[in-house]
């Protein structure tokens, strides 16, 4: 993206997050997700948030998600909490759902 002259921007990282989340790049995801904040000093919104809870959630790596919701900086919306519930639910961890 970078080598055609084309700096990221909040839009971009949601779209990258998105797609990272349903393809199962949980590791790519991630070090988006650091670049972000670290190298582009880009703010996360609940949008990004929320790709990362889904994507760790549909890998079923559901403390990560947790995780994720306890660092937010503002409570976490209901889209965020429903997609944590719905992929506890999923995976059979319905002690945190």
């Amino acid at each position: 993206m970078e080598e055609s002259g084309f700096r990221p921007d909040s839009l971009s990282f949601s779209a990258i997050l998105y797609a990272c989340s349903h393809i199962g790049f949980v590791d790519a995801g991630r070090e988006y997700f650091e670049k972000m904040g670290g190298f582009y000093d880009i703010r996360s919104t609940m949008e990004h948030y929320g790709c990362m809870v889904d994507m760790f959630g549909r890998a079923g790596e559901l403390e990560e998600a947790y995780d994720i919701i306890r660092s937010m900086p503002t409570e976490p919306n209901s889209v965020i909490l429903r997609s944590f519930i719905s992929a506890c639910k999923h995976h059979g961890h319905i002690p945190c759902a």
